[in-house]
């Protein structure tokens, strides 16, 4: 059933099983500690052109953060139909500080990406390529995996850009698994979305999701594995707020 919402002036309803509002919160476990802390919200825009909104808060806690503290925020901004329309990360890694801004324009099907260096106040990456009518940025993408219903065996392509290369990423439900986490423990359909190994990102490596089996499609587990250096990051469900 659709969710109906007030955004603005209009009324816009929430593709598929999304809900009107969320906030989820995750553990982020590296190398078997407890690396950081995740926040995933979503709902309607901030401002008067309706659509959606996913606000991504990323931080790195004890240990890790005295090695390489990071913390950055990341704004997906969707039109009604999950297509993407821009997306702002400000970025601390280390002693790295960066802001980048991509604008998706559907009509001219451009993608216009600037990267500026916050310590240097100045641009350090700027550029624009071609999309697509319809593409969804990653964070946009794994609210469009929620509304598609993949049932074990079954594939699809989602276009996806980062505003510096836009590709056909195949995503595929591999099979079902029961997943415990902080949050509980949950039946789960495990998905990999391909977009490592020269597919949007050049770095080897694989990116997993697990969807609970239920109409809330909730990401309850979310495993990146990269090459040894870096080695396995896995976020895992620690509360859920409506």
């Amino acid at each position: 059933m659709l969710l109906l919402l007030l955004c603005g002036s209009g009324v816009i309803a929430a593709p598929g099983q999304l809900p009107a509002q969320e906030i989820l919160d995750y553990t982020v476990e590296w190398r078997l500690i407890t690396a950081g802390k995740a926040r995933l919200a979503w709902g309607p825009t901030h401002h008067s052109n309706p659509g959606w909104q996913a606000d991504l808060h990323l931080e790195s806690v004890g240990l890790v953060s005295k090695l390489f503290k990071v913390n950055n925020d990341y704004i997906s901004n969707l039109e009604p139909g999950l297509c993407a329309t821009g997306s702002y990360l400000k970025a601390e890694e280390g002693k790295r500080h960066k802001e980048t801004r991509v604008t998706f324009n559907r009509e001219a099907h451009k993608a216009d990406y600037l990267e500026t260096d916050l310590d240097k106040k100045a641009v350090a990456a700027r550029g624009e390529i071609d999309i697509p009518p319809c593409v969804h940025d990653v964070l946009g993408a794994l609210y469009l995996l929620r509304t598609l219903n993949l049932e074990p065996g079954q594939n699809t392509q989602v276009a996806v850009s980062d505003g510096k290369r836009s590709v056909m990423a195949r995503v595929e439900a591999q099979q079902q698994e029961n997943i415990k986490t902080p949050a509980g423990a949950y039946k789960t359909i495990r998905y990999e979305a391909f977009l490592f190994n020269n597919v949007l990102y050049r770095r080897y490596g694989h990116l997993y999701l697990w969807l609970t089996d239920d109409s809330r499609r909730l990401p309850v587990q979310i495993r990146v594995r990269l090459q040894f250096a870096i080695g396995t990051i896995t976020l895992q469900l620690a509360k859920q707020e409506a």
